[in-house]
């Protein structure tokens, strides 16, 4: 099940208060995770766990994680669904899932451990001028 949630929510810091800080989360996707205020977290969840999770910013994917690809594969369906997602530097070990579900990569940039994607390259370049 995929919920949206902020950090106002009641249960957030039940759910997300074991990933923040958690070094082997951080390790594997190369990033580290904050609970800022302006954020929208799309969160995959069995039996009140935290399975997957993707934060989203002013229309900016800013932190990606998941324990299966199939639950990320589906919040990420969500949120192409719900917003246009502007240019965002994602953890690399993602990209054949972002391109399965439809999200562009910015051949142009090159990252050691990250990739650039957005939902609309159009949409991008027009925001860039």
């Amino acid at each position: 099940m995929v919920i949206k949630i902020t950090n106002k929510y009641e249960n957030f810091y039940k759910y997300m208060g074991k990933i923040f800080g958690s070094r082997v989360i951080e390790k594997q996707i190369n990033d580290r995770i904050y609970d800022d205020p302006e954020k929208e977290w799309y969160i995959y969840l069995t039996d009140d766990k935290v399975q997957a999770f993707v934060s989203v910013q002013k229309a900016i994917i800013k932190n990606i994680y998941t324990i299966k690809e199939k639950y990320l594969e589906e919040i990420l369906l969500k949120i192409k669904g719900d917003i246009q997602i502007g240019s965002s530097i994602v953890p690399k070990i993602y990209t054949d899932l972002y391109e399965k579900c439809g999200f562009k990569i910015n051949e142009n940039k090159h990252y050691k451990n990250f990739v650039e994607i957005c939902t609309d390259v159009k949409r991008d370049e027009e925001l860039l001028v």
